[in-house]
């Protein structure tokens, strides 16, 4: 669904969930402002229990001068568009409004889908990233709109624990292209906390659940704003006995989390997504993530359990089921694989030289996070055909891959990022796809795999601070001719990548 496709209505009521926060209020905001250029007749409403109170949020009202208004007849019918944003008509947290016709902007696990205008996008850290992205579309002039701009970055902050659960490439880039006055976000981010939430971390640290086997925590913390998740979380870890935990606390429409990891064997970004499930979403960085998981898909799925062992039972699987595999240090037992050769998949290569200068400092950010490189003679980065991207060495490139006679042609959607490479001393961006040249594999080049039956994660040669993740049906790759160059693809990728040679 574009922007463009709701100009047919009039007038059009923006709605934000109830009991707003940042994020929802800072998407609102956009959505109205849009269609009050495009000359609509536009209201920007919220509707619950309660009005907004707290402070941070007063005062991005009142500085932003946010025109939303509080709806306390919920009978009221809404003529021409609903729109409902950071939220889902119908869903438990906001008010269900009767309209002539319904729409849905929103970043949450899909929990109604039979809506005619609906865009959903579940892997973003704020509903402000997605409004952001279709106004870019729409060609909505933000750069001259720095009210708004303030706005959503200020969303985007306090949706992603002050960006440190930020992992979705894309609210990595509306972060950096925003031009929003900093002043205001520190007057916000200043005035986040009240005494009472900081009395409620320190009752939460008291109670808590320790596994000495695998060195985690778990708390479950009272509803507060979810900056205290991250407040508790970043003290918790300190404890020298943790290595990882989760902070947690449960919230009208569902469970809102943080992770925090101390040690490279643990991704807090990965443990984020792995203890969501198909129940939510979840990611941030190495050290620091989190995640939200719909209380109405939770309660289908688990509707005897609390969430106390919830979390208590997804640790322990986490931990239980998993091989950590350093690919340095590994013997793979080839007998118990099989023979394949890659199929003539067009690929896209970089020299990273070609790019910036040799030892140039620089972030390669694809869909899947950001990774600190540095440019090399002996460095390329690889392309697949999903978009996602890897660096290879000079070496194995040349021995294993051959240049490809047509021009290279990679072109991505919002799930398939174009990857990029940014220079960190100068804040220039390349996007990778546009200086890429495709290759194949060589014909004589063979590997030995086998699908894994439970989940390993693997610290390459090329990356050994790093790990990549392979879950059963995946499949563990390695190279016939360096036995310790091995990773994990996933079994879509396989399937198409590689063929099976019949011995």
């Amino acid at each position: 669904m574009k922007l463009s496709d709701l100009e047919q209505f009039n007038p059009i009521t923006v709605q934000c969930h109830d009991n707003p926060d940042a994020d929802s209020i800072g998407s609102g905001f956009g959505i109205y402002r849009y269609f009050m250029q495009r000359g609509k007749t536009v209201r920007l409403i919220y509707s619950g229990r309660n009005r907004i109170h707290k402070a941070n949020l007063l005062l991005m009202v009142d500085k932003l001068e946010i025109p939303i208004e509080y709806v306390e007849d919920r009978t009221e019918k809404i003529e021409g568009l609903l729109i409902t944003v950071d939220c889902q008509h119908g869903a438990g947290n906001v008010s269900g409004f009767l309209a002539d016709h319904v729409a849905v902007i929103d970043h949450h696990q899909i929990e109604i889908s039979d809506l005619e205008y609906q865009e959903i996008h579940s892997n973003l850290g704020s509903c402000s990233t997605l409004v952001w992205r279709m106004l870019c579309e729409a060609g909505y002039p933000l750069n001259e709109d720095r009210i708004l701009s303030t706005a959503l970055y200020y969303g985007l902050y306090s949706d992603t624990n002050q960006f440190a659960e930020l992992f979705n490439p894309l609210d990595m880039d509306m972060r950096e292209s925003l031009d929003c006055d900093m002043s205001l976000i520190r007057l916000f981010r200043n005035s986040n906390l009240s005494l009472q939430e900081l009395e409620l971390a320190g009752v939460a640290l008291i109670r808590h659940i320790y596994n000495n086997d695998y060195q985690y925590a778990i708390i479950k913390a009272p509803p507060c704003d979810p900056n205290i998740l991250g407040m508790i979380s970043d003290f918790l870890i300190q404890v020298d006995e943790v290595k990882s935990c989760i902070v947690y606390n449960e919230i009208n429409e569902g469970i809102k989390l943080s992770t925090r990891s101390c040690i490279k064997e643990v991704d807090a970004s990965e443990l984020a997504s792995f203890v969501c499930g198909d129940i939510g979403s979840g990611g941030g960085h190495l050290e620091k993530a989190g995640g939200f998981i719909s209380m109405g898909l939770y309660e289908r799925d688990y509707p005897t359990l609390h969430t106390e062992a919830y979390f208590s039972q997804k640790m322990n699987e986490y931990f239980d089921n998993t091989q950590i595999i350093y690919a340095r240090e590994y013997e793979p037992d080839v007998s118990q694989m099989k023979k394949y050769s890659k199929k003539p998949v067009i690929l896209g290569y970089v020299r990273t030289t070609e790019l910036y200068p040799e030892g140039t400092s620089v972030t390669l950010r694809t869909k899947s996070g950001d990774r600190d490189i540095r440019t090399s003679g002996e460095l390329y980065i690889m392309i697949r055909p999903d978009g996602e991207a890897y660096s290879r060495r000079k070496e194995s490139f040349e021995g294993r891959y051959q240049e490809a006679q047509i021009v290279y042609d990679g072109r991505y959607g919002v799930d398939k990022y174009a990857p990029t490479l940014k220079n960190k001393e100068d804040g220039t961006t390349r996007v990778l796809t546009e200086y890429a040249k495709a290759c194949m594999p060589k014909k004589d080049v063979y590997v030995y795999a086998m699908e894994l039956t439970g989940t390993v994660k693997v610290f390459t040669l090329e990356d050994e601070e790093h790990y990549s993740v392979g879950r059963a049906g995946d499949y563990l790759v390695v190279q016939c001719d360096d036995l310790h160059d091995l990773h994990v693809v996933s079994k879509n990728e396989f399937d198409r990548i590689y063929t099976k040679i019949e011995e």
